[in-house]
């Protein structure tokens, strides 16, 4: 992930600040999705590539905490 991101800066992608700013909770669902599935055009035309080899409750525990304010 900090290939692309950072906490407070946008690199290739969004910081995660950004990220945490513009969804909510409710949001957890979809956002795990994402990050497993990869995706392109919500910050721009370069995709995220889609992360198969990270277990599901790691990328859990990364959304978590990037909507908790990435703190």
């Amino acid at each position: 992930c900090l290939t692309c991101h950072a906490v407070d800066k946008k690199l290739i992608g969004p910081a995660f600040k950004d990220i945490a700013n513009k969804y909510k909770a409710s949001d957890e669902a979809m956002l795990i999705a994402k990050v497993k599935a990869g995706g392109k055009g919500v910050w721009g035309p370069i995709p995220m590539p889609p992360n198969v080899a990270v277990k599901d409750e790691d990328i859990k525990t990364l959304v978590d905490w990037i909507l908790a304010g990435a703190k």
